[in-house]
């Protein structure tokens, strides 16, 4: 009797030891995402380069189609680059097509990859992501998101490999809002005028 009571509770403990393993391991994967170290770039260029040393970067890594100051545009706005370089001609060996690396203040602040999709497909871009930085920290059918407090990488569909320096991001997008906001009030102020 002693002995069925025993064999009774080995399933309920084996169950328990493996509901608790598993929580750990989905704990661990999520806090390395959130915290621990994300690119933050790919080739050799990366969030925070100037201008000119994302070219020189861009200059030594034929796989992006980078053909020099041509590529280079100024944005509307303040302080606004754009590199965009186009390795479909170019190197027709590359994983790369169209990619674009967007400044503000001179600060390499987003870069965006556009994977070639007849030579790697979504899905094995998106195992090998969570098998070197674990478990998005969000997911959808359209993106998968892995982020901590100074990068997010996405992987946007069809094929997009986007990389953000948050804090850079944010400062801009909380200065829009605060720029909508007395464009807003002007708005009112006049209607109420009338």
């Amino acid at each position: 009797m002693k002995n069925s009571v025993f064999t009774k509770k080995i399933p309920v403990i084996f169950l328990l030891f493996s509901v608790c393993t598993f929580c750990f391991a989905q704990s661990a994967s999520k806090s390395n995402t959130k915290s621990g170290a994300l690119p933050k770039g790919y080739g050799g260029v990366e969030l925070g380069m100037s201008v000119d040393s994302a070219k020189d970067a861009l200059k030594k890594n034929s796989s992006f189609g980078y053909n020099g100051d041509r590529d280079v545009s100024l944005l509307p706005g303040e302080n606004r680059t754009l590199i965009e370089t186009d390795a479909r001609d170019f190197s027709r060996w590359s994983y790369l097509e169209q990619c674009w690396f967007q400044f503000y203040e001179d600060h390499l602040y987003v870069i965006m990859l556009n994977l070639n999709r007849k030579k790697v497909d979504y899905y094995s871009v998106f195992s090998s992501l969570c098998k070197k930085y674990g478990d998005p920290v969000e997911f959808s059918p359209e993106r998968a998101v892995w982020k901590n407090d100074d990068v997010q990488m996405s992987l946007e569909r069809p094929l997009v490999l986007k990389y953000i320096d948050l804090k850079t991001f944010n400062s801009l997008l909380e200065e829009s809002r605060v720029e909508k906001s007395a464009g807003e009030k002007l708005r009112d102020d006049f209607l109420d005028s009338l």
